[in-house]
C-alpha cells in the first residue's frame, strides 16, 4: 500500500520561531594533509536566514558538503532537531534538510512536472506490490504528489511550463526548479548554495524574495553566495569561513564593519587593528581624494562612476 507522509501547506512538524534546527559543533573535515574545514560551530534558528560568506577556497562548500551527508566529518558532528545526523545524504533529506547545488544538477531531459516528483520521493511509502500492481492506494498516492507539485511549481512561478523539458527553461528558471525539488521533499532546512550566480539584477531580486517566501512557511535557510548585496538583504546572521575557519558571525552591520573580513577579501589579512590616528589619516586622505575627483572632468567622472558600479 501507498501511503504519502506530508501535509499541503507548511513544513511538516515545523518547530516554534527561535528552536535551534541545525546544531553543527566543531565540524573539521581533512583530505589528506589539508584542512578544508577547521572546528566551525554554526547554528540555524527556526524562522531565520543565515549567510555563509567567504573568498573562493574559504570551504565553504566542503561544509555544506559535511552537513549534508556527502561528506563524513573527521571532526565535530551536526545535529538536525537534537539529533546526530546520518551519514548517508538520503538519509540527510529524509530526515529534513534539503539543499540546492552550485552548478545546476537538473535532469535535462524530463519535464518540469518530473523533476519535482523525483524530489517528492523521500516522501512516499511505495510497497512493492503497490508499485507493481498499481491498485488504488497507488494512484491516490500518485495523484497527491502531482497535486504536491504542482503547488510547488505555482509557488516558484513554474506551474505554466510543468510540461516543457527542463533543458529548455532559461537559466534563471532552472534555478528556481531545482529550489522547487529540494522543497518537494518538505525539508525543515533548506541549504542554498550560490543561488544566484549567473543571474541578472532582476532574476537576484526575484530570488532574494522566493527565500523571504520559503522562510515565511516555516523553513529555515542557510545560504552560500558571493552577493554581498544580496546576501547583506537577506539574512538574519552571516558567518564568514577564512581559510576553513570561522572568523566572526553576527548582523549584516556588524560582519560589514569588521575590518578583518575587508582585508580577507582585499587578499591581505590584519595583524593589529588601526589605532585613533591612522584612523584619522585614513579619512583625511580619502577626503582630499573626494575633493580631487569633484574637480575632475566630465570623462574621469563618468570613469570614476563605473568603478564604482562595479564594486
Amino acid at each position: 500500500m501507498t501511503t504519502d507522509t506530508t501535509t499541503k501547506d507548511t513544513a511538516p512538524g515545523a518547530p516554534a520561531p527561535g528552536t535551534t534546527v541545525l546544531d553543527a559543533r566543531g565540524v573539521t573535515m581533512r583530505f589528506g594533509g589539508l584542512t578544508a574545514v577547521n572546528g566551525v560551530d554554526l547554528t540555524v534558528n527556526s524562522g531565520e536566514i543565515v549567510g555563509l560568506i567567504g573568498p573562493n577556497g574559504a570551504g565553504k562548500t566542503t561544509f555544506f558538503n559535511c552537513l549534508t551527508g556527502l561528506y563524513i566529518p573527521t571532526e565535530g558532528e551536526v545535529r538536525f532537531k537534537g539529533k546526530v545526523l546520518p551519514a548517508k545524504s538520503f538519509k540527510v533529506t529524509a530526515a529534513g534538510i534539503a539543499r540546492t547545488f552550485q552548478n545546476i544538477r537538473l535532469f535535462a531531459n524530463m519535464t518540469v512536472l518530473e523533476n519535482v516528483l523525483v524530489g517528492r520521493h523521500t516522501r512516499t511509502k511505495e510497497g512493492f506490490w503497490s508499485a507493481v500492481l498499481r491498485g488504488p492506494g497507488f494512484h491516490k498516492a500518485e495523484a497527491h504528489s502531482r497535486e504536491r507539485a504542482m503547488e510547488l511549481l505555482e509557488f516558484v512561478g513554474l506551474a505554466a511550463k510543468a510540461d516543457h523539458l527542463a533543458r529548455n527553461l532559461p537559466y534563471g528558471e532552472q534555478r528556481k526548479l531545482e529550489i522547487a525539488r529540494a522543497l518537494a521533499s518538505e525539508p525543515g532546512l533548506l541549504l542554498l548554495d550560490e543561488p544566484t550566480a549567473g543571474m541578472n539584477p532582476q532574476e537576484t531580486r526575484a530570488t532574494e524574495e522566493l527565500v523571504f517566501a520559503i522562510r515565511d512557511k516555516g523553513i529555515a535557510v542557510l545560504v552560500i553566495e558571493h552577493d554581498m548585496r544580496f546576501i547583506f538583504n537577506l539574512c538574519d546572521r552571516v558567518a564568514v569561513l577564512v581559510q576553513g575557519e570561522k572568523l566572526i558571525e553576527g548582523d549584516s552591520a556588524t560582519v560589514q564593519g569588521d575590518e578583518r573580513v575587508v582585508a580577507a577579501y582585499l587578499g591581505e589579512p590584519l595583524e593589529n587593528d588601526p589605532g585613533a590616528a591612522e584612523a584619522a589619516e585614513v579619512e583625511a586622505a580619502e577626503a582630499a581624494q573626494a575633493s580631487e575627483t569633484a574637480r575632475a572632468d566630465d570623462t574621469t567622472t563618468d570613469t570614476a562612476a563605473g568603478k564604482e558600479n562595479d564594486r
